[in-house]
Formats: C-alpha cells, structure tokens, sequence
C-alpha cells in the first residue's frame, strides 16, 4: 500500500510540475529558434526592442531612443504582441 502511495504522489509531481515546466522550455527554445529580424520582444529584465541581427548566440536589439545593445539569446523571454506594441506606440 505505501508502494502505490510513493507512486501516486510521483505521478502528481511528473503531472502537475515537471512535465508543464519540460513543455514551456521546449516551447521558449522554439520561440528563441524562430526569431527574426524585425520582431519586437522584451528581455528577461525587462527591456523592450526591435531585433536588427541575430548571431548564434546574441541578438541586436534596437531600444527606444535609438539606442542598440547586444544581448544574448537566452536573455530573449518573448516577443510583444500586437496590444503590447499598441500600448509603447502611444
């Protein structure tokens, strides 16, 4: 009985934790994999930007002011969608 307890509560934490986390980085890598120049997206500390180069590790990003900085991929946490860019054009 304690046997099918241990297991139980293994499968609520593979269901409930691990296997959304597994899907949301797999889903983040492809997002990073897809990135163009041109599309607008926000960095994990918050920075918004237009992509002008993408190297195999960093992206140029293109800030309001015109100012640029380089950052790497893995600072990319998602892109702007089209409310997002609606509310910094005002």
């Amino acid at each position: 009985m304690q046997l099918v307890m241990l297991l139980l509560i293994l499968g609520v934490f593979y269901f409930f934790m691990i296997r959304p986390q597994m899907k949301k980085q797999k889903e983040l890598k492809k997002f990073r994999e897809s990135l163009a120049v041109g599309d607008k997206v926000v960095t994990i500390g918050g920075i918004h930007g237009k992509v002008l180069e993408i190297n195999d590790t960093n992206i140029l990003l293109n800030c309001e002011g015109g100012s640029k900085i380089r950052v790497e991929k893995s600072a990319v946490s998602t892109g702007m969608d089209a409310q997002q860019i609606a509310q910094t054009n005002k």
